[in-house]
């Protein structure tokens, strides 16, 4: 899966990390390419698509693909669970079945954890939507083959995973491939056109700010007695750290991104607090229900982050921040509002006639290979990825923790190999319960 820790002992600095990294776009635009120079030749009739990771965001991302535009075909299809896949078949057979662009046999579908290989060798494009725990090894893979990517955020659930991110996206910068990372208000024209403004100094220097991930629960399937513990919780696999990373990863890296994108830095260390308040079943995995960071930046902003999953309390998905000379808020739902210090509405966004930016990020993907252009979100991608997982780190351990730490970390949830006669790297205890952190008694590895 990912390259070898031994590449790493020395440890990283975060002035190695960060250098030279471009905040200030959506995309790092390369520029034109020899024809030669591209996994598909800007011009050559049909591209060819592989979805890998069947479920419902993976359906979207290619119910996306295939709405880009006519010379766009989907020809391969992978999941470990067959009837994911066919469920997804079908789905995509009800819009697309008559266009022609919808041209995968039974030998193009794969299932099993190495069905990733066999459809990706059959396309110019993956789309790699499994759980995050899988895409360094998908995404590695996928480079290797000379196949340009788009996959979803995250992109790993640990350090050792977001380090293989970086090394594979080294090789793909040498291909010359596209690879977008589906952070999509990086696409989002309401975000796009605040950070303009950002840029004119609207708000002046952002010096703090709060962003909120703070929903009801999400969903649980029960546990079937045919089931293997692995086959649980990869049917469950959003309360498993090796798969998810927790939900102030898997969701609310979204608004941690924002963040970073704006105050165009990461953060140099996190502190908060976290733990299992109301969904404590056997049912919830490992994870947490609420985490509490806050994270400092090199220009000494500090920005609240709040990610929760409990029913019956206030909920928000949004950004604010404050500046030198005026405030900001800003959401998902194409709403933005520039305030002065006094308060006096200086800036509203009208987004109603907005594109979708699910869609927006694939159509940008796609024009850019075929006009023989390159994108690559792979550094902020990985590097937003990352103080996701910084911020876990702090919840789960109560400690302040610097990037440095988080960057080289050793504590490695995924295995190297897994197949269906492995045993997952998590076992319940008699009573089927799940280890889950403690502030003050989990160590940092």
């Amino acid at each position: 899966m990912e390259k070898p820790d031994s590449d790493f002992k020395g440890g990283i600095s975060r002035r190695s990390f960060v250098k030279g990294a471009t905040m200030t776009a959506s995309s790092l635009l390369l520029g034109s390419l020899p024809i030669s120079a591209s996994a598909y030749a800007a011009g050559s009739g049909m591209i060819k698509v592989a979805l890998v990771g069947c479920g419902g965001r993976g359906t979207g991302a290619a119910f996306n693909a295939l709405a880009a535009g006519s010379d766009v075909k989907l020809v391969a299809m992978a999941d470990v669970f067959e009837n994911r896949l066919e469920e997804s078949y079908s789905r995509l057979s009800l819009r697309f079945g008559d266009t022609g662009q919808l041209d995968v046999p039974d030998d193009h579908k794969f299932t099993g954890f190495d069905g990733y290989k066999q459809a990706t060798d059959l396309a110019d494009v993956v789309l790699l939507v499994t759980p995050p725990g899988f895409c360094p090894r998908h995404y590695k893979y996928a480079v290797e083959m000379g196949k340009h990517v788009f996959m979803e955020k995250p992109v790993a659930t640990d350090a050792p995973g977001v380090r293989s991110i970086l090394e594979s996206g080294k090789m793909a910068r040498g291909k010359k491939l596209n690879v977008v990372v589906g952070l999509q208000r990086r696409y989002q024209n309401n975000y796009r056109e605040i950070l303009r403004r950002i840029h004119n100094r609207e708000i002046g220097d952002i010096i703090s700010g709060q962003v909120y991930w703070n929903q009801a629960e999400l969903w649980v399937k029960e546990r079937k007695p045919e089931y293997s513990e692995l086959e649980y919780q990869m049917r469950n696999w959003y309360y498993f750290n090796w798969l998810c990373g927790d939900h102030i990863l898997e969701q609310h890296v979204h608004q941690i991104d924002v963040a970073n994108w704006f105050l165009g830095q990461y953060p140099d260390k996190a502190q908060g607090m976290g733990g299992r308040e109301v969904r404590t079943g056997k049912e919830y995995g490992q994870i947490f229900d609420h985490h509490f960071v806050e994270f400092t930046y090199p220009s000494g902003a500090v920005i609240a982050s709040q990610s929760r999953q409990i029913p019956g309390c206030w909920n928000r998905i949004a950004e604010k921040f404050q500046g030198t000379r005026g405030f900001l808020t800003i959401d998902g739902n194409h709403n933005a509002i520039i305030r002065d210090r006094n308060q006096n509405v200086r800036f509203e966004y009208d987004g109603g006639d907005d594109p979708n930016p699910y869609q927006q990020e694939i159509d940008e993907l796609f024009d850019s290979i075929r006009r023989g252009h390159v994108i690559d979100n792979t550094d902020y991608g990985a590097k937003s990825t990352l103080a996701g997982v910084m911020g876990r780190m702090a919840t789960y351990t109560g400690q302040m923790i610097d990037w440095d730490m988080a960057l080289n970390s050793q504590d490695k949830l995924v295995p190297d190999h897994i197949d269906w006669d492995s045993e997952p790297p998590v076992l319940p205890d008699e009573n089927g319960y799940y280890p889950v952190p403690v502030p003050g008694q989990t160590p940092i590895v």
